[in-house]
């Protein structure tokens, strides 16, 4: 068997099991994959949609632990190579806890936001159950939006995804594509979101 077979073997046979860690690695790209593979007749919706929740609301919960200890004089410097430098944190603790769901949703849209603003609530002390509630409630929707883009496009191409060669071609330039898209809407975003303006 050749590389190129196996490794499409691998991605087709298993591809819950390698769906969860590419979900952390780069959610929205791993995530249109998985669902071309369901368009495809290769893969099933329900495993790949709750695989990719979980995985995002594990990420989004560790984010979150890691804020609660935001104090500490250990984690301090961390938060600020993650985008949460100090002069930061007061703007984004007070959006978080004015509206936390405002500053979820919009972290979830655009992507970039997500780690500071899910420090944040760690740091600002918010109740995790009212934090993961909107976590999963976001996460949920989020992954059925690009699951669904995936299946259409899994759907149009199906016929190609037969031979090893051409299917691994056409998933790889997929996710180069969303991974192209994910990029561009961090850099068109970059430090410009603002989840809630504060009030003078």
């Amino acid at each position: 068997m050749d590389p190129v077979q196996a490794l499409w073997t691998g991605v087709t046979e298993h591809p819950y099991l390698l769906l969860g860690p590419l979900v952390l690695v780069e959610g929205p790209a791993a995530t249109v994959v998985a669902g071309s593979l369901v368009g495809a007749g290769l893969a099933r919706f329900w495993p790949i949609w709750l695989i990719v929740v979980v995985a995002d609301v594990v990420a989004d919960s560790a984010l979150y632990v890691l804020g609660r200890f935001g104090n500490h004089r250990r984690v301090a410097p961390l938060l600020g190579c993650l985008g949460l430098p100090t002069h930061r944190r007061r703007r984004l603790t007070v959006a978080v806890r004015r509206a936390l769901p405002r500053v979820v949703l919009g972290a979830k849209v655009v992507d970039v936001a997500a780690v500071p603003a899910f420090l944040a609530a760690g740091l600002a002390r918010t109740p995790y159950r009212r934090f993961v509630a909107w976590v999963a409630g976001a996460s949920t929707v989020r992954a059925g939006l690009l699951i669904g883009v995936g299946v259409l496009f899994g759907q149009e191409v199906a016929h190609l995804l037969t031979e090893p060669g051409t299917g691994l071609a056409i998933v790889a330039g997929l996710a180069l594509a969303v991974v192209a898209t994910h990029l561009l809407t961090r850099r068109l975003a970059g430090t410009r979101f603002d989840p809630v303006r504060e009030k003078p």
